[in-house]
């Protein structure tokens, strides 16, 4: 079993700062509570093949993850694959960039989730888990990115 969820909100910073700042995922613990620590290899400028390496703490358990960026189209597109071998992975995630005629960023974030083994009885529960937080989690990037770039 998989399924997806989702947040879209809008950020009021240009989308090449938005853009930049949600490229490097080492910025991941600025948002994501659950990311207890990230880190990107190579340490260059994110580009399709990079890996980021994260530790991090889902209903009390941590674990490693590890994800690949599979597509980059400044300033509009990302998107990630999920390497690491867990219960509950990420199949595809992303996030989908749009300028705004007010000079903001709309943002769009989604993961599609995948069980493996035990994990597809899990899985069900690990999406209304991401569903219920989907709009508290756009609200969390878009406060971060706010306040780690500059205003406009």
């Amino acid at each position: 079993m998989s399924g997806q969820f989702e947040a879209t909100v809008q950020v009021d910073r240009a989308v090449e700062e938005v853009f930049a700042y949600l490229a490097d995922g080492r910025n991941d613990p600025q948002f994501s509570p659950r990311v207890l620590r990230i880190e990107r290899t190579p340490d260059a400028p994110t580009t399709v093949g990079t890996v980021f390496r994260s530790t991090v703490k889902d209903a009390g358990m941590k674990t490693a993850r590890e994800f690949r960026i599979t597509a980059f189209e400044a300033p509009r597109k990302i998107r990630w694959a999920e390497v690491s071998k867990n219960m509950v992975t990420v199949r595809e995630g992303g996030y989908d960039l749009e300028p705004l005629s007010t000079g903001g960023t709309r943002v769009r974030i989604f993961n599609v989730l995948e069980g493996h083994g035990l994990g597809k009885l899990l899985v069900a529960l690990a999406l209304t888990a991401a569903r219920k937080d989907a709009a508290a989690f756009g609200i969390r990037i878009k406060t971060a990115t706010e306040a780690a770039t500059t205003p406009r």
